[in-house]
């Protein structure tokens, strides 16, 4: 943040109107500085590079056909009077045809963003009511939302004319700021920079939001970033810009058009940006914007620190168990083997026979988890030497043929167990100890001699 009394005197102070407004520059980091200038004028945020990411984003929506995709911004609170008004407030004096967006329907807002005038800059307030307790009789305005962060996306629609039907495809990209409660969507908060708002203390202060004083500052500004961003737009367009370690996948897409600004403008936009990036992402992360299903892994690789294998029962028992945790109560009710094994499919794990103090019964072995872990835990995995990955499916088929036919050892006894399958044979034995996932399914098979 700036203090106040490092800011510079002008552009923003005495400026009665639009003609008296004096720019510092015309280049884009001064721009930009002014854009964050103006922001934190109005908005408590918290921290600076909350405020740093706000005017990235003010800027790339002047810029919507350099991308490929468009990243929302998402003011969320736990309580109201945070300030997520207010940061849409001044939002809408800094962004091209801003469209306000309290309880309006599906076809408003569809129609909108295809208007021939240009994209609008939708500024959301409210947004938990529309995904609330009544999510399902608002998909349409989800999938508005969903198919809007690509320039691809479009929403399908059926038209009457007389009595004919025909099809219709309206377009939904655009730029999208939303405010409210509570967290939204996984598939909206994945596409987002969130900013997690907060009550001011009593020590934080900020000018009162006057509209009618402030909009002659923002309508100035607005015009010099519109005028920046077309004669950048092109070198924009054809940015690669280089990511920071860490933001990738989706992140890269959320964060790759407003570094490209950054690099554009220049100064030292190109470090805060990303710098911000990795912060905002890493603060998204620590806040546990996870799934069920990856909280479920999570906690089952903690249960598996002390142990090998484990029954359906035991598990489910243990993760009810753990602290903090949601599986005691989901939707009233505890989580049961069946729900367990329902959740763990989508991961390509089911139960098995195991053997437990040389009783078999249905469960899970340590190595069940492996694959799943690999994919959608490895910073865990990474953080874990002593357990080295050892994949259940090896690519290389040279290793296979090379322990086709080998002996395995279980529990230390030097028993020597033939797989049913030459060609599924483990490339690496298990080690003492080890249960062996075949084990079960062998003694309780007749042998060849047993059939004649």
């Amino acid at each position: 943040m700036i203090d106040e009394e490092q800011r510079p005197a002008s552009s923003f102070d005495d400026c009665d109107d639009e003609s008296n407004y004096q720019p510092f520059g015309e280049n884009g980091f001064s721009i930009l500085d002014e854009v964050r200038l103006f922001l934190e004028r109005f908005v408590a945020y918290p921290s600076p590079e909350a405020c740093n990411a706000h005017a990235l984003w003010v800027v790339h929506a002047h810029l919507l056909d350099s991308f490929e995709s468009t990243p929302r911004i998402a003011f969320l609170s736990p309580e109201p009077a945070s300030g997520k008004t207010r940061a849409l407030e001044a939002t809408e004096l800094l962004v091209p045809r801003a469209v306000e967006a309290i309880n309006v329907s599906p076809a408003y807002l569809f129609r909108k963003v295809s208007a021939p005038e240009g994209r609008p800059t939708i500024l959301f307030d409210e947004i938990d009511t529309v995904f609330g307790p009544k999510a399902r009789d608002n998909e349409e305005i989800r999938g508005l939302l969903n198919a809007g962060h690509r320039r691809s996306g479009v929403a399908g629609r059926c038209v009457v004319r007389g009595k004919i039907v025909e099809t219709e495809e309206i377009p939904a990209y655009c730029a999208v700021a939303l405010a409210g409660l509570g967290w939204l969507p996984d598939t909206i908060l994945s596409r987002s920079i969130i900013i997690r708002m907060r009550r001011r203390a009593p020590d934080e202060t900020v000018e009162p939001f006057r509209r009618r004083e402030a909009e002659p500052m923002g309508t100035g500004l607005k015009k010099r970033i519109a005028a920046w961003a077309a004669k950048n737009a092109k070198t924009i367009e054809d940015a690669r810009p280089d990511m920071p370690v860490g933001i990738e996948d989706r992140n890269a897409d959320v964060w790759e058009p407003l570094i490209a600004i950054a690099d554009a403008a220049g100064g030292e936009w190109p470090q805060v940006a990303r710098a911000t990036a990795v912060t905002l992402v890493t603060l998204a992360r620590e806040a546990n914007l996870q799934s069920l299903g990856i909280q479920l892994l999570t906690d089952i690789r903690t249960i598996f620190d002390t142990t090998k294998a484990i029954g359906s029962k035991a598990l489910t028992t243990a993760l009810c168990n753990m602290d903090e945790s949601p599986w005691g109560d989901l939707k009233g009710k505890p989580l049961n083997d069946r729900g367990l094994a329902s959740r763990l499919k989508a991961y390509s794990v089911s139960p098995k026979l195991v053997r437990i103090n040389g009783i078999p019964i249905r469960g899970y072995t340590k190595e069940d988890f492996w694959e799943a872990w690999r994919r959608y835990l490895p910073e865990a995995l990474g953080s874990s030497p002593a357990e080295p990955l050892r994949p259940l499916h090896p690519s290389h088929r040279s290793e296979m043929a090379e322990n086709r036919g080998e002996g395995v050892t279980v529990n230390g006894e030097g028993v020597t167990v033939e797989h049913p399958d030459p060609l599924q044979a483990d490339p690496y034995p298990l080690r003492p100890g080890d249960h062996d996932p075949f084990e079960c399914l062998k003694r309780s098979q007749p042998t060849r001699k047993d059939r004649l």
